[in-house]
Protein backbone atom coordinates (compact mmCIF):
# COMPACT_ATOMS: atom_id res chain seq x y z
CA UNK A 1 0.00 0.00 0.00
CA UNK A 2 1.59 3.42 -1.54
CA UNK A 3 1.43 6.56 1.09
CA UNK A 4 -1.08 9.07 -0.24
CA UNK A 5 -0.12 12.15 1.70
CA UNK A 6 0.56 13.77 4.82
CA UNK A 7 -2.79 15.02 6.36
CA UNK A 8 -1.75 17.45 9.04
CA UNK A 9 0.82 18.74 11.71
CA UNK A 10 -0.64 18.99 15.15
CA UNK A 11 0.73 21.67 17.45
CA UNK A 12 -0.47 21.42 21.28
CA UNK A 13 -1.41 25.14 22.86
CA UNK A 14 -2.44 26.71 25.61
CA UNK A 15 -4.58 30.07 23.84
CA UNK A 16 -6.21 28.81 21.35
CA UNK A 17 -7.47 31.98 20.40
CA UNK A 18 -4.16 33.71 20.05
CA UNK A 19 -3.00 30.50 17.96
CA UNK A 20 -5.86 30.78 15.22
CA UNK A 21 -5.43 34.58 15.17
CA UNK A 22 -1.55 34.13 14.39
CA UNK A 23 -1.53 31.38 11.89
CA UNK A 24 -4.59 33.27 10.07
CA UNK A 25 -2.26 36.56 9.99
CA UNK A 26 0.49 34.14 8.35
CA UNK A 27 -2.15 33.20 5.92
CA UNK A 28 -4.41 29.97 6.82
CA UNK A 29 -7.55 29.29 7.18
CA UNK A 30 -9.66 28.23 9.65
CA UNK A 31 -11.00 25.10 8.19
CA UNK A 32 -13.10 24.03 11.73
CA UNK A 33 -13.12 23.85 15.54
CA UNK A 34 -14.29 21.23 17.47
CA UNK A 35 -13.92 19.76 21.10
CA UNK A 36 -13.40 16.23 20.67
CA UNK A 37 -14.12 14.22 23.84
CA UNK A 38 -14.53 10.61 24.88
CA UNK A 39 -13.20 7.21 25.16
CA UNK A 40 -12.87 6.72 22.04
CA UNK A 41 -10.64 9.81 21.54
CA UNK A 42 -8.33 8.35 24.11
CA UNK A 43 -8.14 5.24 22.77
CA UNK A 44 -6.68 6.83 20.08
CA UNK A 45 -3.96 9.04 22.29
CA UNK A 46 -3.85 6.53 24.89
CA UNK A 47 -4.87 9.27 27.29
CA UNK A 48 -8.03 7.31 27.96
CA UNK A 49 -11.11 9.84 28.38
CA UNK A 50 -10.34 12.82 27.32
CA UNK A 51 -11.56 16.37 26.18
CA UNK A 52 -9.74 18.76 23.69
CA UNK A 53 -10.47 21.60 21.97
CA UNK A 54 -9.33 21.44 18.29
CA UNK A 55 -9.43 23.93 15.00
CA UNK A 56 -7.97 22.66 11.89
CA UNK A 57 -5.73 25.14 10.07
CA UNK A 58 -5.80 24.57 5.84
CA UNK A 59 -3.15 26.24 3.44
CA UNK A 60 -3.99 28.41 1.08
CA UNK A 61 -3.27 25.51 -1.72
CA UNK A 62 -5.61 23.02 0.11
CA UNK A 63 -2.91 20.81 0.61
CA UNK A 64 -1.72 20.76 4.05
CA UNK A 65 -3.27 21.46 7.42
CA UNK A 66 -2.40 22.24 10.92
CA UNK A 67 -3.98 21.34 14.12
CA UNK A 68 -4.37 23.54 16.72
CA UNK A 69 -4.90 21.61 19.53
CA UNK A 70 -5.75 22.91 23.71
CA UNK A 71 -6.11 20.11 26.57
CA UNK A 72 -8.86 20.43 28.43
CA UNK A 73 -8.70 16.82 30.42
CA UNK A 74 -6.31 15.45 31.22
CA UNK A 75 -4.23 18.74 31.46
CA UNK A 76 -0.96 18.75 29.45
CA UNK A 77 2.17 17.18 31.05
CA UNK A 78 5.09 18.55 29.17
CA UNK A 79 6.89 21.31 27.88
CA UNK A 80 8.89 21.52 24.86
CA UNK A 81 7.95 24.89 23.03
CA UNK A 82 11.42 26.78 24.22
CA UNK A 83 13.73 23.81 23.26
CA UNK A 84 16.53 24.65 21.12
CA UNK A 85 16.77 24.30 17.58
CA UNK A 86 18.90 21.10 18.34
CA UNK A 87 16.99 19.24 20.43
CA UNK A 88 15.27 16.25 19.90
CA UNK A 89 12.21 15.74 18.30
CA UNK A 90 9.71 17.20 16.43
CA UNK A 91 10.82 20.73 15.56
CA UNK A 92 9.14 23.10 13.69
CA UNK A 93 7.03 23.77 10.71
CA UNK A 94 8.11 25.64 7.35
CA UNK A 95 5.91 27.02 5.31
CA UNK A 96 6.51 28.92 1.95
CA UNK A 97 5.40 32.95 2.02
CA UNK A 98 5.69 35.16 -0.72
CA UNK A 99 7.96 37.79 1.22
CA UNK A 100 9.64 37.41 4.65
CA UNK A 101 10.30 41.15 5.18
CA UNK A 102 6.39 41.77 4.89
CA UNK A 103 5.67 38.33 6.48
CA UNK A 104 7.81 39.06 9.44
CA UNK A 105 6.42 43.09 10.18
CA UNK A 106 2.95 41.25 9.86
CA UNK A 107 3.82 38.64 12.42
CA UNK A 108 5.73 40.59 14.53
CA UNK A 109 2.51 42.63 15.60
CA UNK A 110 1.43 39.49 16.77
CA UNK A 111 4.24 38.36 18.57
CA UNK A 112 6.59 36.64 16.58
CA UNK A 113 10.28 37.49 17.29
CA UNK A 114 13.34 36.31 14.93
CA UNK A 115 15.53 33.39 16.35
CA UNK A 116 18.68 34.28 14.59
CA UNK A 117 18.63 36.15 11.32
CA UNK A 118 17.12 36.52 7.79
CA UNK A 119 19.58 34.69 5.64
CA UNK A 120 19.91 33.50 1.64
CA UNK A 121 20.66 29.79 0.49
CA UNK A 122 22.23 30.71 -2.58
CA UNK A 123 20.02 32.47 -5.77
CA UNK A 124 16.92 30.12 -4.14
CA UNK A 125 15.68 31.16 -0.92
CA UNK A 126 15.44 33.68 1.90
CA UNK A 127 14.95 31.72 5.32
CA UNK A 128 14.71 32.55 8.90
CA UNK A 129 13.12 30.58 12.01
CA UNK A 130 10.48 32.61 13.99
CA UNK A 131 9.25 32.12 17.69
CA UNK A 132 5.50 32.41 17.48
CA UNK A 133 2.43 32.13 19.90
CA UNK A 134 3.35 30.64 23.14
CA UNK A 135 6.96 30.26 21.62
CA UNK A 136 6.47 27.97 19.10
CA UNK A 137 9.33 27.40 16.15
CA UNK A 138 8.77 28.50 12.60
CA UNK A 139 10.30 27.95 9.82
CA UNK A 140 10.11 31.05 6.79
CA UNK A 141 11.27 30.50 3.73
CA UNK A 142 10.75 33.00 0.50
CA UNK A 143 11.60 31.47 -2.74
CA UNK A 144 13.58 33.71 -5.05
CA UNK A 145 14.10 33.90 -8.72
Amino acid sequence: MALKRMDNVGIVVEDLGRAIDFFGELGLELEGRATIEGEWAGRITGLGDQRVEIAMMRTPDGHSRLELSRFLMPGVVSDHRNAPVNALGYLRVMFTIDDIDETLERLSTRGAELVGEVVQYKDAYRLCYIRGPEGLLLGLAQELG
